[in-house]
C-alpha cells in the first residue's frame, strides 16, 4: 500500500462510499480509525520518531484523520437520509382517503336541566343569580334564620374551610344556594324576583344523595306576594318542565327555619312507571319575617315566598334515571343518551 496521505484518504473514501448500512459503515471506520486501524497504528508509531520527524509526521496524520472523519460524517448522513426516505415511502399517507370524523359531544343532563329551569323562570320574570361556593356563615346560616344550635351547622352535615371570614366566623362550602337570595336581595329593591341555581355541598352520599349536587333556590318578595302565588308559580313550573298539564301537585306542611309557614311540595304523574306515587320535589314557604329583616326590608310591609329544588332530582324524574351517581360516573354509554 502506498504510504502517501492522499492514497490513504482515497482508500478510506472508497471503503466508506461502498458502505450500504450502519454495520458496514462501522466496519469501514474501524479499518482506519479503530483501536487497531491503519491510521491509529501510524499515530501510535509517532513515539519512536525524533522530535522533528514526529512534528512533521504528526501534522500529516492529523490532516488524514480529519479528512477521513469528514468523509465518514458525510456518508453517515447520506445513509440516515436514505433510511428515512425508505421509511417515508413505506409509511406514506394517502391524503385522498376520507378522514376520520371527530365524535360530536353533547351537554351533560344536569346542564340541560339547569338550562331548562332557567329558561322557564326567565319567561315568567325571574332573574338568575350566581355567587360564591365558598360562603360565609352569615349568608349560609345566620341571615336565613338558622340558630347556632341547628343540626345543619354540625361538621357531620357541613364542609368547613380552614380560616374565618372578616367577622371571625368560619368559612364553609355552601349547603344550599339560598345565600345568593340574600346577596341578591341586598343589592336590589323590591320587587325581588330571583332564582339561584348552582352547586352545593353536604356530607352525604348514596343512590339519591351526593356530597356535591345542584340546587335551584327561588324567591319572590314584594308588598302583596302570597302563598297562593307560590302555588301558582311552582305548579306552572312543574307542568312546563315536564311538558304536561295533568300533573297533580300538593303542598304538605313542614318546617324550615327560613320560611313560615313551610311546606314540602309533592307531585305525581297519572300514568307511566311512577303513576300514582307522590314524589317530593321541593321545600317551600312564606319567607320568614327575620329573613326579610336580615335582607334589610320591613317585614310589616314586604312579604314573599321561597322554594328550593334539587336539580338532579328533577333530572332523574324527567329522564327516568334511578341512581343519582350515574350523573357523575362519566360513563359515555349513559351520557350519550342525552345528545341532541
Amino acid at each position: 500500500m502506498d504510504d502517501s496521505p492522499q492514497t490513504l484518504i482515497d482508500e478510506a473514501a472508497a471503503l466508506l462510499d461502498a458502505a450500504t448500512d450502519a454495520n458496514s459503515l462501522a466496519n469501514a471506520k474501524a479499518r482506519f480509525l479503530g483501536k487497531d486501524g491503519l491510521l491509529t497504528a501510524r499515530l501510535k508509531a509517532l513515539g519512536s520518531l525524533s522530535p522533528e520527524a514526529r512534528s512533521v509526521q504528526g501534522k500529516a496524520l492529523n490532516q488524514i484523520k480529519q479528512a477521513i472523519e469528514a468523509k465518514l460524517a458525510l456518508r453517515q448522513k447520506a445513509l440516515e437520509q436514505a433510511e428515512l426516505d425508505a421509511r417515508l415511502s413505506q409509511e406514506s399517507i394517502d391524503v385522498t382517503l376520507p378522514g376520520r370524523g371527530a365524535g360530536r359531544g353533547g351537554l351533560h343532563p344536569v346542564t340541560l336541566t339547569i338550562e331548562r329551569v332557567e329558561a322557564i323562570f326567565r319567561s315568567i320574570g325571574f332573574d338568575v343569580a350566581d355567587g360564591p361556593e365558598i360562603e360565609q356563615d352569615f349568608f349560609n346560616f345566620t341571615a336565613l334564620n338558622t340558630p347556632d344550635n341547628h343540626p345543619a351547622r354540625s361538621m357531620h352535615d357541613t364542609f368547613y374551610i380552614e380560616g374565618d371570614d372578616d367577622t371571625g366566623r368560619p368559612l364553609l362550602l355552601r349547603t344550599h344556594t339560598s345565600p345568593m337570595q340574600i346577596r341578591y336581595a341586598r343589592m336590589h329593591s323590591p320587587p325581588i324576583k330571583v332564582i339561584a341555581p348552582g352547586k352545593t355541598y353536604r356530607v352525604d352520599s348514596d343512590a339519591t344523595h351526593s356530597p356535591m349536587f345542584h340546587q335551584v333556590e327561588g324567591m319572590w318578595i314584594d308588598e302583596d306576594v302570597s302563598f297562593a302565588d307560590l302555588k301558582n308559580v311552582y305548579t306552572e313550573f312543574l307542568r312546563r318542565f315536564f311538558e304536561r298539564d295533568d300533573i297533580d301537585v300538593r303542598f304538605r306542611p313542614s318546617y324550615f327555619p327560613f320560611t313560615e309557614p313551610s311546606a314540602e311540595i309533592d307531585m305525581r304523574f297519572p300514568d307511566g312507571p311512577l303513576a300514582g306515587r307522590w314524589l317530593e320535589v321541593s321545600g317551600s314557604g312564606q319567607v320568614h319575617p327575620n329573613v326579610v329583616r336580615n335582607i334589610g326590608l320591613d317585614p310589616e310591609r314586604y312579604i314573599g315566598f321561597a322554594f328550593g329544588s334539587g336539580i338532579e332530582r328533577l333530572a332523574m324524574l324527567r329522564y327516568g334515571v334511578g341512581d343519582l351517581r350515574l350523573f357523575y360516573d362519566n360513563d359515555l354509554r349513559f351520557l350519550e343518551q342525552f345528545k341532541d
